[in-house]
């Protein structure tokens, strides 16, 4: 394969992953690991976390639909509470990456987000948000869900932005932090790479690119 483009997801490849927030707020509240993805799993083309990420609902209504489905099986969650948990932080050596990436191939971004803010609410302080904001502007294209009304792991999506970069996906390297998302990437031809680690993506995408990080 010929490398011409490389596609990135944001939170939980560019920053540090927010199941680690969400966890540590289960565990302080004595929930059990990992609940609040189960509930985002449940119905997951129609519940409240697509359909904010699809800007659907605005986040006063994710709040309330949220803990609706939270209730349904027995937990007491508001959705405010998890929007506030998905900020996080930059991963500098993965922006050292992607501006390596930037000076060899195209780059873009594909991202579900709430309409609450770059990169899915990605921008609890001034600081966070001005950094978050240059790697943003950096990309020759990026795909917001919130904006384009379609999300992962749609196939529109991806097609979308091979269109939009004028790159097939044969070419294309696509880094994401969840298997469901790389799957119709995969599908599709491209060359994907499940980020688990810091480390990991480094060493994954050195290899896949030809690039030493």
């Amino acid at each position: 394969m010929t490398v011409q483009a490389v596609i990135w997801d944001f939170g939980g490849v560019f920053t540090t992953s927010p199941f680690d927030a969400f966890n540590r707020y289960e565990r302080e509240r004595g929930l059990p690991n990992d609940i609040i993805r189960r509930i985002n799993s449940i119905n997951p083309d129609t519940n409240a976390w697509a359909r904010i990420e699809r800007s659907e609902v605005d986040a006063a209504t994710f709040d309330l639909l949220f803990a609706d489905e939270a209730k349904a099986i027995g937990f007491e969650i508001r959705g405010a509470d998890v929007l506030g948990l998905l900020s996080g932080d930059l991963r500098p050596r993965v922006v050292e990456a992607f501006n390596a990436c930037k000076a060899r191939f195209k780059v873009g971004c594909i991202t579900n987000n709430a309409p609450t803010g770059k990169g899915a609410g990605m921008s609890a302080s001034s600081d966070k948000a001005a950094a978050i904001a240059d790697v943003f502007s950096a990309f020759d294209h990026v795909i917001e869900s919130s904006k384009a009304g379609v999300r992962k792991p749609d196939p529109r999506i991806y097609r979308m932005m091979c269109d939009a970069i004028g790159v097939e996906p044969t070419n294309c390297v696509y880094l994401d932090d969840l298997g469901i998302n790389l799957k119709p990437a995969r599908e599709m031809g491209m060359t994907t790479i499940k980020v688990t680690s810091e480390d990991q993506l480094l060493a994954d995408l050195s290899k896949a690119v030809g690039l030493d990080f």
